[in-house]
């Protein structure tokens, strides 16, 4: 089967349809292939009237030409013409058993891996040293390690960094804060924003202070090893706080993947040297700057990039240029993404597009912003305190644990530390696919009762329909033989098989578009599968030991591929309830 998926196979053979009746060259994906809710429809094939024109023929007609020259007897019963030109296709019982049969002794269920794996940077989460983790950095640490989890299981060797705010002007006045609790006393901060806080009203309110951050600010940029001691100790106490969120949360970010601004900081200026060199840098007011073509204001006026600025100080877009410069050209990756917010989508076009024009990006390597929107409290707007304040993303995820004790059934089988732990799966897992559940791009309201619904399309929903499952297994209490064949018989069956089969293409599209919800709105469809089966197709109480084999296949299929798909979204799938 091409890629494991029946729509691409049945798309290939369209192709191979159309190149001998019409000696028209086609891919598998421009068949157009798609799943049918037409009553005796599994697939729908729609290419014929995106052809008509092409070919100079009524659609009617290529759908015609293609019928007669389809190769697919052994898959599909006699195809339908309906409409302007689309083609009906359903699969005959015996090839849909057989495929799906197949998924039994595949470890990856259908789905492979990339021909051509790439190597890929993926910049997300990025706090600021001496700030906790704040709300506003959910999305980005979710949706990065999600898109992480996907192209590592697609093949690709990704490379995960963590774009620290770590440098700059105000360092001083929190190092000499941090100097005024008492070198080589116990510093270990328990409210970062406080610290922070602290920092700026004695900078804000005290002459000498400020005055002693401003000369500290020269000695950690000039590279003094006392300064750079504090700084150190200044940012290994942010990462213990950061690790407290990263920890909860299930991702894999590490102080090893930290490549804060101080890091690109020594590569600043041979930045702008080759940029200057390549013709590329304009002085407009004093500044440095670069004018990407095709940027302007309301006036038409061109917009610049500051690469140094009139004081002869660096801006976000000389270590945004010295990171791509550093991430092509000496850890040779292959693509670059950024996981930031959309309002930074202009900033990054234009970064890319001089980017381009420094032959930094070229044909063999690529750059992308997956952008996202906000976080919206019930009153629609960006959800805060109830005082009005920041969200600290750490008491967010501590409410989300103990708001899923209420969703567990009282006839829970777990209890003591298994349950604790399962109240961190359930309601951690329901933050994330609350946020991976939208279009990323678009805002969504973030509501405790809506995420942590047992039904729809909620994570807290897929996990129970996975925990159903295996507690029906474990009442059957045998397994089937590996070799026992499926039996599709009922509709519901045969609807649980197609939609495992489809696995691969749900996978393919969140890979392909970075979109993670491509992947979750094919498990909240595969769940739903799986609820109609149950309610119409008994295991336990099964007319015979062959019909009962054929459903604990499809039960133990339905549970992998919810189980694999959660993984991949960064959400554990609870064994019991």
């Amino acid at each position: 089967m091409l890629r494991g998926d029946v729509g691409l196979e049945l798309g290939q053979r369209v192709a191979d349809a159309l190149r001998a009746a019409l000696d028209v060259d086609i891919t598998a994906e421009e068949a157009l292939i798609r799943p049918s809710n037409r009553d005796g429809a599994d697939y729908q094939c729609n290419v014929a009237m995106s052809l008509a024109k092409k070919v100079g023929r009524n659609p009617r007609e290529v759908a015609g030409l293609i019928v007669e020259h389809l190769d697919a007897a052994d898959a599909v019963e006699q195809p339908e013409i309906a409409g302007p030109g689309f083609i009906n296709l359903r699969l005959r019982r015996e090839w849909l058993e057989a495929e799906t049969a197949k998924l039994l002794g595949d470890d990856r269920l259908g789905v492979p891996a990339t021909p051509a794996p790439r190597r890929v940077a993926i910049d997300y989460s990025s706090p600021n040293v001496a700030k906790e983790m704040h709300v506003g950095h959910l999305r980005s640490t979710i949706i990065g390690d999600a898109l992480r989890r996907l192209l590592s299981f697609a093949g690709h060797e990704v490379v995960p960094h963590n774009h620290l705010g770590d440098w700059g002007t105000p360092f001083g006045m929190l190092i000499e804060h941090l100097t005024d609790l008492g070198r080589g006393a116990d510093h270990q901060i328990g409210d970062l924003n406080a610290f922070y806080q602290q920092a700026r009203q004695k900078f804000d309110n005290e002459p000498g202070f400020a005055d002693r951050a401003r000369r500290r600010v020269v000695l950690l940029q000039g590279g003094d090893e006392e300064t750079l001691a504090l700084w150190r100790e200044l940012v290994g106490e942010s990462q213990r706080h950061f690790n407290q969120v990263y920890e909860m949360l299930g991702i894999g970010l590490t102080a090893e993947d930290n490549y804060g601004e101080s890091f690109y900081n020594p590569y600043l200026a041979d930045t702008i040297t080759e940029l200057q060199q390549k013709g590329l840098v304009e002085v407009s007011d004093g500044a440095l700057c670069v004018f990407p073509p095709g940027f302007t204001n309301r006036e038409g006026d061109r917009l610049p990039l500051i690469v140094r600025k009139s004081d002869g100080g660096y801006g976000y877009a000389t270590t945004d240029f010295a990171t791509v410069r550093y991430w092509v050209r000496d850890r040779e990756v292959d693509d670059l993404i950024y996981v930031v917010g959309s309002p930074q989508a202009q900033h990054f076009q234009m970064i890319f597009a001089t980017s381009k024009q420094a032959g930094w990006l070229d044909d063999a390597h690529s750059a992308v912003h997956v952008g996202f929107g906000t976080i919206l409290g019930a009153d629609g707007k960006t959800i805060r305190t109830r005082a009005g304040g920041t969200i600290k993303l750490i008491d967010l995820l501590t409410e989300a644990v103990e708001n899923s004790y209420k969703v567990m059934p009282e006839t829970s089988e777990v209890d003591g530390a298994e349950k604790e732990a399962l109240a961190r799966t359930i309601g951690l897992g329901a933050v994330k696919y609350a946020d991976l559940s939208n279009d990323r791009d678009k805002d969504y309201v973030f509501t405790w009762e809506k995420m942590l619904a047992t039904t729809g399309d909620t994570s807290v929903y897929i996990q129970y329909a996975n925990a159903r499952i295996l507690s029906i297994g474990r009442k059957v209490g045998r397994t089937p033989a590996a070799d026992a064949p499926l039996v599709l018989r009922e509709q519901a069956e045969r609807d649980l098989a197609l939609k495992l089969l489809q696995l691969s293409t749900a996978f393919q599209a969140a890979v392909d578009e970075l979109a993670p919800h491509k992947l979750t709105n094919y498990l909240f469809e595969t769940a739903t599968a799986f609820s109609t089966f149950y309610n119409n197709c008994p295991v336990a109480t099964a007319e015979t030991q062959e019909l009962q084999d054929s459903r604990l296949h499809l039960l133990t299929l339905t549970s992998r591929v919810l189980t694999l798909g959660l993984s991949l979204l960064g959400i554990g799938a609870p064994e019991r309830l």
